[in-house]
C-alpha cells in the first residue's frame, strides 16, 4: 500500500463509516481494485482507520456521550453479542472479507430492505432505548459480520425495529460504533502481532494519515447524514446500494473478476 491508496481509502471510509451503505465493503472493492485486498497490512489498515472515523462521534457529541453509568451499560449490553459472535466466527469474517462477490450481493440484498424500511418503521418516534431494546439493536449490528451489509444500517433498522425514531436510531448506532470499533481493533491488532507480523515505520505513519483523514471526513459526513435522513429516510441510499450491488456483479461475471490478487 502507499501513501496515495491510504488516502483514498481514508476519504472512503470517512464518508462512508455512517451511511447505511458499508465502508468495509467499499474498501474491500477499492482494494480490490488496488490490487491490495489480500495483503494482511491491508486488512489491518481498513479495520484500524474505521476508530479515526468513529473518533469523531465522540468530538460531535460530546457532552451527550459522557453521560450517566446507565448509558454505558445500555451500550455494552448492544455490544455484548458483536463480542460474542465476533469471537466464535472470526476465521469465517475473515474469509468474507476477501470476497468482492459477497459485498455487491449484500449491497444489493440491503438496498432493497432499504427501500422499505421507511414504509415499514417511519411512523416510529420513540427516543428512549431500553437494556432490551439495546441488546435487540446489538443482534442486528452482527449482521454487519457479512461485509456489505452496513454496521451503521444494520444497526439503525434495527433502532427502528424496537419504534426509535430514525434520527434516536442513528444516534445510538454512532454511540454503539465507539466500543464495537474499538474492540474490532484490538482485536485485529491483536491478531497480526500473534501471526508474527510487525509494523513498519512506513506502515505506522500509513496509519496515522489515514485515521487523520478518516475522522475529518467524517466529523463532516455526519452532520449531513443526520439532515438528510430526518427529511429525506432510506430510499436514496436503497437506490445507490441497489445500482452499486448490480454494476459490481456485472463487472465480475462480464468485464473482469473482481477476485482478491
Amino acid at each position: 500500500m502507499n501513501t496515495l491508496q491510504a488516502i483514498i481509502l481514508a476519504i472512503i471510509e470517512g464518508i462512508t463509516e455512517f451511511l447505511p451503505v458499508s465502508s468495509t465493503g467499499h474498501m474491500i472493492i477499492a482494494s480490490s481494485f488496488f490490487g491490495i485486498a489480500s495483503d494482511d497490512f491491508t486488512k489491518l489498515f481498513t479495520i484500524v482507520i474505521q476508530l479515526g472515523a468513529i473518533l469523531s462521534v465522540v468530538v460531535l457529541y460530546f457532552k451527550r456521550f459522557f453521560q450517566t453509568w446507565d448509558f454505558y451499560f445500555k451500550l455494552f449490553v448492544a455490544f455484548i453479542p458483536a463480542v460474542v459472535l465476533g469471537l466464535l466466527f472470526s476465521d469465517m469474517i475473515d474469509e468474507l472479507l476477501e470476497s468482492p462477490v459477497t459485498v455487491a450481493v449484500s449491497l444489493l440484498l440491503g438496498g432493497i430492505v432499504l427501500l422499505k424500511v421507511d414504509d415499514w418503521f417511519n411512523h416510529s418516534e420513540g427516543t428512549k432505548v431500553t437494556y432490551l431494546k439495546a441488546f435487540k439493536i446489538g443482534l442486528y449490528q452482527c449482521l454487519a459480520m457479512v461485509p456489505g451489509v452496513s454496521r451503521s444500517g444494520a444497526s439503525i433498522v434495527g433502532g427502528m425495529s424496537q419504534k426509535l425514531a430514525r434520527t434516536s436510531a442513528a444516534e445510538f448506532s454512532f454511540f454503539l460504533a465507539v466500543p464495537t470499533m474499538f474492540g474490532a481493533t484490538a482485536k485485529k491488532c491483536y491478531d497480526y502481532y500473534k501471526d508474527g507480523f510487525v509494523l513498519t515505520h512506513d506502515q505506522i505513519n500509513l496509519l496515522i494519515i489515514g485515521n487523520i483523514i478518516a475522522f475529518i471526513v467524517a466529523l463532516l459526513a455526519i452532520k449531513s447524514f443526520i439532515e438528510f435522513l430526518s427529511k429525506k429516510g432510506f430510499k436514496v441510499f436503497g437506490y445507490y446500494r441497489i445500482a452499486a450491488g448490480i454494476i459490481l456483479l456485472i463487472i465480475h461475471f462480464f468485464i473482469h473478476p473482481l477476485t482478491i490478487i
